[in-house]
């Protein structure tokens, strides 16, 4: 799968292509559009499925180390949620910057301070998900590649190794696409 297949893949959703039109108005600070509303898409179109079909959030990610406050991220998600508001989606934005303040509480390990956005995407459990368009850009970023996403081999990410999150989120995605593989 080329870049530009895996571009018009994700875009053929319409709230993805939406999204990625819109949210330069709001110039967050290295934002990217990324995770399951993106290589969804792919798994969806080798199924014969909508391309939105069991997408259950779009993540919004970006990164701002200015004010690490939660009254500063919860500012940004309320802007976002304006802008998607009648797409008829759940929205997930996150600033990168600061996940290092919560994560633990909330998945229990800690998570070390990132340094930008496609930091936090190099850590997501399953290495072929590691995947963002920038929407400044429309630029993609897939550090892993995106062979195992179109051949749908799911294998932990070692630079986040939580064996029992990852099989947790493995067996999710199987169970909506069971031609997935998981491995390792």
């Amino acid at each position: 799968m080329s870049p530009q297949d895996f571009f018009d893949c994700a875009t053929s959703n319409l709230a993805s292509a939406a999204l990625l039109s819109r949210l330069p108005s709001l110039a967050l600070p290295q934002c990217y559009l990324t995770a399951g509303c993106l290589f969804q898409a792919t798994w969806n179109r080798l199924s014969g499925h909508a391309a939105d079909w069991g997408i259950k959030d779009y993540d919004v990610f970006y990164f701002d180390n200015r004010d690490l406050s939660w009254h500063a991220e919860d500012a940004v998600i309320r802007r976002v949620n304006a802008l998607a508001g009648d797409l008829g989606i759940s929205v997930e934005t996150r600033n990168q910057a600061r996940v290092h303040l919560w994560y633990e509480k909330r998945f229990g390990a800690g998570y070390p301070k990132l340094a930008s956005v496609r930091d936090g995407i190099d850590r997501f459990l399953i290495s072929c998900t590691c995947v963002g368009i920038e929407v400044a850009s429309g630029a993609l970023y897939a550090p892993n590649g995106l062979q195992d996403l179109e051949r749908g081999i799911l294998r932990p990410n070692p630079a986040n190794s939580r064996a029992d999150r990852f099989l947790e989120k493995a067996r999710d995605y199987q169970a909506r696409w069971p031609w997935l593989t998981i491995v390792g």
